[in-house]
């Protein structure tokens, strides 16, 4: 264990990862790309069929419940979709990250995020310990 700890801090000190390693986190965030981007079309679309339930020959009391129902899921599903599209971004913004060959090197620290934060959250820009003195700077409201 010591011994793997040790190769890991050896390459975590490399000034950045090699073309293969950059190939393979590539293919990993074309997939959740592709994912992301389907879910974001699914988002838009329960959006623009919310009004799909036709409320004409109901009593006014359930069409202003139904109306307001139907606007609280417009308002989720919104945010949602904003949150799917930010993450679109941020994949996005990765994949020239890995044709600058600057991909995986933290913002804060300049060396190599572990490729074990890299394969779950494709789009970090911060290593574990940056991330968490990031939390601890920011002030409290």
């Amino acid at each position: 264990m010591k011994d793997e700890n040790k190769v890991q801090e050896e390459n975590l000190d490399r000034a950045r990862y090699s073309d293969a390693e950059l190939e393979e986190f590539k293919q990993i965030i074309l997939e959740k790309l592709d994912k992301a981007m389907k879910d974001y079309d699914q988002l838009k679309k329960s959006i623009q069929y919310l009004d799909g339930n036709d409320i004409q020959d109901t009593s006014p009391t359930f069409k202003m419940f139904e109306e307001g129902a139907s606007n609280l899921s417009k308002e989720e599903t919104g945010k949602l979709a904003e949150r799917q599209e930010k993450f679109i971004k941020h994949l996005k913004d990765a994949l020239i990250r890995i044709e600058n060959k600057t991909y995986g090197i933290c913002r804060e620290t300049g060396k190599l995020i572990p490729k074990e934060r890299l394969r779950a959250v494709p789009h970090a820009t911060l290593s574990v310990d940056a991330k968490v003195n990031e939390k601890n700077k920011k002030p409290l409201l």
